[in-house]
């Protein structure tokens, strides 16, 4: 992928980084920069994450599936690039700020080359205010991550240790009057006295992306699928299905986790478990770890 390098004037700048302390006095991009109207998220968190860290990034972006949103991440290894890696599963826009320069032979870390050509070929950007060959430094990160947290509406902080690089970010999101939001975490757990620490002084507890939905106003999208999924599920053969199981269709417009599915249909959970295996059994839905989600083609021949 050889996306050209576009330097960017201060007057079509993102917004919200034209209002930090101190903003870049350039800015160069390869790719598609994101709308003017399309709210954004940074995600950061822990390079050396825990399996429920991993499992919590998953969950709540793949709950955004379906919105109108992109995600922020900063190409390093571990959970910022699982984010990108997430938003690109699930179809949304992701912009990559690496620590130091956008051309190929200096994108670091080098291990993650494929993934950021990847970001650009689903549409997305890397953006960057060093110059195109600048090889990253220990300082060059602290000062990405002050465009990291610039650029988001808010910031998703996952897992971090007391003294984690990532705090950083955090920190920046509350000083620019940003949104933080933290996942609750292990409290027995290293990698989670960072988070603690933010939870402490009043940052945003989210354990679903329904929160962030809410937090962010975000909006669906509008696309044939849905529109088609719910003219099936209305359709004369739905009488196939029980009333519970066409319920849990019309919840599944998005990936939902089951207990956030069971939060909001308000049946007995046995009974919506008992549904759920039998949508898999007619292949009408899947599930991974605990997420279900749509199997649009064998839904669209309900009809």
């Amino acid at each position: 992928m050889t996306a050209k390098i576009i330097w960017l004037a201060k007057t079509h700048f993102p917004p919200l980084l034209k209002e930090i302390p101190k903003p870049p006095k350039i800015l160069n991009y390869r790719g598609r920069l994101p709308e003017k109207n399309t709210p954004l998220l940074s995600v950061v968190g822990s390079r050396k994450y825990s399996l429920y860290g991993k499992q919590v990034l998953e969950h709540l972006i793949s709950g955004l599936e379906g919105y109108k949103v992109g995600i922020v991440s900063g190409l390093a290894l571990g959970l910022d690039s699982l984010a990108h890696e997430e938003a690109l599963r699930h179809d949304l826009y992701t912009v990559a700020i690496p620590g130091g320069g956008i051309n190929d032979e200096v994108i670091y870390p080098a291990a993650r080359r494929p993934l950021a050509h990847r970001i650009l070929e689903k549409g997305g950007a890397l953006l960057s205010e060093f110059n195109p060959d600048f090889k990253a430094t220990k300082w060059s990160f602290p000062q990405r991550n002050r465009l990291v947290a610039g650029i988001s509406q808010a910031t998703l902080l996952i897992e971090a240790a007391e003294k984690s690089g990532t705090l950083i970010t955090a920190r920046l999101t509350t000083d620019f009057n940003r949104e933080l939001l933290v996942v609750p975490g292990n409290i027995f757990s290293k990698n989670c006295q960072g988070v603690h620490q933010f939870l402490k002084l009043g940052a945003t507890p989210v354990t679903c992306a329904a929160d962030i939905i809410e937090i962010m106003n975000l909006k669906k999208h509008k696309s044939e699928n849905d529109e088609n999924v719910s003219l099936n599920i209305k359709s004369k053969t739905t009488h196939l299905l029980s009333d519970t199981e066409k319920t849990i269709l019309k919840h599944l417009s998005v990936p939902t986790h089951r207990d956030e599915l069971i939060r909001q249909i308000h049946l007995p959970a046995s009974e919506i478990m008992k549904s759920l295996t039998l949508l898999e059994l007619k292949q009408l839905v899947k599930s991974d770890q605990n997420v279900y989600h749509l199997v649009l083609d064998n839904t669209k021949n309900l009809t």
